[in-house]
């Protein structure tokens, strides 16, 4: 592999970075002090993270009718730069209204990116190391998340609550250069673009083996997930007593699990196969978020760690199946379907939490919906196709184009 080639992946994850962790998944850590700022209540700041998601629901939609008329390549790039302005609104939003139109910016563009990333990152590498290419985007997630983490956290200290904006100031500046590196630098070869069918590209889902649980798992994972990472830090600042600084401590943690969490699961899928990983991710989901309940600081730093793992595990080892098993032409509608799917989820998540926290002036029934949810996740992955055995809900036709890459692809080996 050529330097530019590792290049260009680099810059790929540092767009999922900009994209995912800054545009999304700051809100969690900065929520406190934006709610002491501004006086919002839980329902208000769950309001404005159901504004990201929407934005990222509406997105996906986007992404699916863009792909039969733009290339991927064109579709992330043009993400990253609306993800980049949402983040440049958020950093001078003076009310809760101009912010939900920030998150609503930073949620749209963050589905731009995220879904061709995949295929354009992993079209750099060679066939055999095309897993461990997907697996970096979440790295570069999590390393976006460690940092904004450590930022948030010398912001509040130096600044104090007031100081947040701070926070969005530096990533739009960060974002702006990933941008323009992204733009010079990521390359990639699209023979053909998607062809037009069904809105939401559920045409293109439905030929994809296993399509009815792997929507499941994905949708449950969207629910689940946002209503930890949203709702965390809150619940150990406001229930448990925990300081500002202990409070980010735990959330970089999760970002340093995620930096390891998405080549760990390239090699685990091509160990023990997808529903072996799925089915053990989802049920330590439930373990960890109940282990972080009462707050005892040594375990719940501990548990941040894998939980930081699984949330990088997952959503890799969905992207992996659909890189896996769909065919070039179906895989932007046909993922961006299944994110819609997920797009729901994460939609509702945090407006639920934020209602049922101020409902019980506690975050620990949010924490435990998380928990109870990922059970659900189990069922899907049992229900995944085994290897070599064909799909019930899957009927394939004399029409239906080869998969992107073979199975083979994903099997990680030292060299």
């Amino acid at each position: 592999m050529t330097a530019r080639a590792w290049i260009a992946v680099a810059f790929a994850a540092a767009s999922a970075g900009v994209a995912q962790g800054f545009g999304r998944f700051t809100l969690g850590v900065v929520l406190p002090a934006m709610r002491s700022d501004l006086g919002l209540s839980n329902t208000v700041a769950g309001s404005i993270a159901t504004a990201n998601v929407t934005a990222y629901l509406v997105g996906t939609l986007a992404v699916a009718i863009a792909a039969s008329r733009l290339r991927l390549l064109t579709i992330m790039k043009v993400g990253l730069f609306i993800a980049v302005a949402g983040q440049l609104v958020s950093a001078v939003a003076p009310n809760a209204p101009v912010l939900m139109f920030g998150m609503f910016c930073s949620g749209f563009g963050g589905a731009w990116v995220w879904i061709p990333t995949p295929v354009v990152a992993s079209a750099a590498f060679p066939p055999e190391k095309r897993g461990t290419a997907i697996g970096l985007l979440s790295s570069g997630m999590a390393l976006s998340i460690v940092f904004t983490s450590q930022l948030a956290g010398w912001v509040r200290r130096i600044w104090g609550d007031e100081g947040w904006r701070n926070v969005y100031v530096v990533q739009t500046v960060i974002g702006l250069l990933v941008a323009v590196g992204t733009v010079a630098v990521v390359r990639h070869a699209q023979e053909q673009l998607s062809p037009k069918g069904s809105v939401g590209g559920f045409d293109a889902l439905r030929r994809v083996p296993g399509w009815r649980p792997v929507t499941a798992m994905y949708t449950t994972f969207g629910f689940m997930y946002l209503l930890v990472l949203a709702f965390m830090s809150s619940r150990l600042e406001g229930d448990n007593g925990w300081s500002a600084s202990n409070a980010s401590l735990s959330f970089t943690l999760i970002g340093l699990g995620m930096v390891f969490g998405g080549p760990i699961v390239a090699k685990s899928v091509s160990t023990f196969g997808t529903r072996a990983t799925l089915g053990c991710a989802f049920g330590l989901w439930s373990v960890l978020v109940i282990t972080i309940l009462p707050g005892w600081v040594l375990p719940t730093l501990a548990s941040s760690v894998v939980i930081g793992m699984i949330f990088a595990s997952i959503p890799v080892s969905l992207t992996m199946y659909f890189v896996e098993n769909a065919s070039t032409e179906d895989y932007g509608p046909g993922f961006s379907a299944a994110t819609l799917a997920f797009g729901v989820a994460q939609m509702i998540s945090p407006q639920i939490g934020g209602v049922l926290a101020d409902w019980t002036s506690t975050f620990l029934w949010v924490l435990l919906l998380s928990a109870a949810c990922a059970l659900l996740g189990i069922v899907g992955a049992l229900r995944l196709p085994k290897p070599g055995a064909p799909s019930s809900d899957y009927k394939p036709t004399s029409s239906s184009p080869r998969p992107l890459v073979p199975p083979s692809v994903f099997s990680v080996r030292p060299h």
